[in-house]
């Protein structure tokens, strides 16, 4: 029996988008940059994905998606974009809980002489809006926080802190690449001037993604080249992938008040399974959650012999795929930055394990996932 539970690492892609790329490859290849009838053919393609793909997120405007390569080009056109305006370093403001794509590129920054500030959370993985309040600064030119955290899944009061952003006249970012297709977004309403999506989260392709740029948002381009995507993302557009994301972005739209209510039941169903066993602890907000996210730590975590590591290895060898928190550097492990930054101990930060459910997921996936996990940490604990 093969069970895949790590959805927020990566989805399958879609017959759908399959069989759309497929045509593309076969028969809609051309430049869409090429004024002639192929490039004119790979250009509607082109503009087709990007309305569905702004459709997901209720864009008014198209042209404000910006096709990169995926989520982490994403973040660091958004976060290098505003930068590069500045002859001189400025004021950033981040989570202390936010994707490596983004706190590593803020690390550049920070070595560029920028000043940085990472917002503390609480110990479900939350900003405290009057944090961010206090931490803004007459030189603070952006704000970035992670809509929906993947490793714990909490989700954050993103309204609230565009808010007050935006009444400081401050831009502000959000990798909502967890969030998207799983919660609705409505651009329009939240107060956000750029967000970051991926499309394989959404059971699109990998290698693709896009940055939304609010109208009259102001970027300089990563790189130089063409002046693809409205000159932010130079380089001839991957056509067969955007499409494939396109189509994936739409049928996500369509399926996200029926998937989602699927999706809190049966986390629900196994966070109930898996409360009772002894040492294995909830981690994140309950309240505040992905629909499709379950995330534990151990609490007798103490490296190889019984960490999150071993709990993914183990279960691997039972058909079952999750991912853990702790990183192993040079043969080292390393527990999680994120479980650290919530204020758990190091040991109880080695033991982070992710599950995260999906469209194939079933009843039948889940009580049998409680019953491995059970005998695993029985076993490993003995």
């Amino acid at each position: 029996m093969q069970i895949y539970l790590d959805y927020s690492a990566t989805t399958p892609t879609r017959k759908e988008a399959i069989a759309v790329m497929e045509k593309v490859l076969a028969q809609q290849w051309g430049n869409a940059s090429s004024l002639h009838e192929w490039g004119n053919r790979a250009a509607t393609i082109l503009e087709q994905a990007r309305i569905q793909v702004a459709g997901l997120i209720n864009a008014a405007v198209p042209e404000s998606i910006v096709f990169t390569s995926g989520g982490t080009e994403a973040d660091n056109l958004a976060i290098m974009g505003v930068a590069r305006l500045y002859a001189v370093p400025q004021h950033i403001i981040i989570s202390s809980i936010e994707h490596s794509a983004i706190s590593e590129t803020v690390r550049l920054l920070e070595m560029w002489g920028w000043e940085v500030t990472r917002l503390p959370v609480d110990a479900k993985g939350r900003v405290n809006p009057q944090d961010l309040t206090a931490a803004l600064r007459p030189n603070t030119v952006l704000v970035s926080i992670i809509y929906g955290q993947s490793e714990v899944g909490t989700v954050q009061a993103i309204a609230e802190l565009g808010t007050i952003t935006r009444n400081h006249g401050v831009l502000f970012h959000t990798d909502a690449v967890q969030v998207a297709g799983r919660l609705p977004i409505d651009i329009e309403i939240l107060p956000v001037d750029l967000l970051s999506l991926s499309s394989h989260k959404i059971y699109g392709p990998q290698g693709v993604g896009a940055l939304y740029v609010r109208p009259g948002v102001e970027l300089i381009p990563l790189f130089g080249g063409g002046g693809q995507e409205r000159g932010l993302r130079s380089g001839t557009q991957a056509v067969p992938v955007i499409a494939g994301f396109g189509v994936a972005a739409e049928l996500a739209a369509q399926e996200i008040s029926l998937e989602t209510p699927r999706l809190i039941k049966l986390r629900d169903r196994l966070f109930a399974q898996l409360s009772d066993i002894p040492g294995l602890i909830p981690t994140g907000d309950f309240e505040h959650r992905l629909p499709h996210h379950l995330s534990f730590c151990l609490e007798s975590a103490d490296g190889e012999k019984l960490s999150g590591k071993t709990i993914v290895r183990q279960l691997n060898l039972a058909g079952i795929g999750i991912s853990a928190g702790a990183a192993c550097h040079s043969g080292k492990l390393s527990p999680s930055p994120i479980l650290l930054a919530m204020g758990y101990s190091e040991k109880a930060a080695l033991g982070g394990i992710r599950l995260t459910l999906g469209r194939e997921t079933t009843t039948a996936d889940i009580d049998w996932t409680a019953i491995v996990v059970r005998q695993v940490l029985q076993r490993l604990t003995k």
